[in-house]
């Protein structure tokens, strides 16, 4: 099954979005699955304040994951990121169950904005 993952780091450093998003992939790649791709969409203000751990953001550093797993493994990655304090929100999407369904999704997820004329 095919999953995009999209993650929203608390802003300042790219380290951190690094780190989480390799520990991510880890997650993928010990379950015997495959990470299609990862694409930094930089820092952008959130739809609203979050507060995390007595700390109200106004932005936040996204990024998008695609991988390939079993539901258990997505499990894995959910149970993953939900411990890691630095991670403002996350959500995790089934984009198709067939190859059929799949087989033309890219592993790099563009912003909607990027030379497309959408924004």
């Amino acid at each position: 099954m095919l999953y995009e993952l999209i993650g929203i780091v608390r802003p300042g450093r790219i380290a951190e979005v690094k780190e989480i998003a390799k520990a991510a992939g880890n997650v993928v790649l010990r379950g015997g699955g495959v990470v299609r791709g990862i694409t930094n969409w930089g820092v952008f203000m959130l739809p609203k304040p979050r507060m995390k751990h007595q700390v109200k953001y106004h932005s936040g550093h996204y990024f998008i994951m695609r991988f390939d797993s079993s539901a258990r493994i997505q499990h894995s990655v959910r149970r993953t990121l939900s411990l890691d304090p630095r991670l403002l929100r996350y959500t995790l999407v089934k984009m198709g169950n067939t190859l059929e369904e799949i087989k033309d999704v890219a592993g790099q997820a563009e912003w909607p904005g990027k030379g497309n004329g959408l924004l």
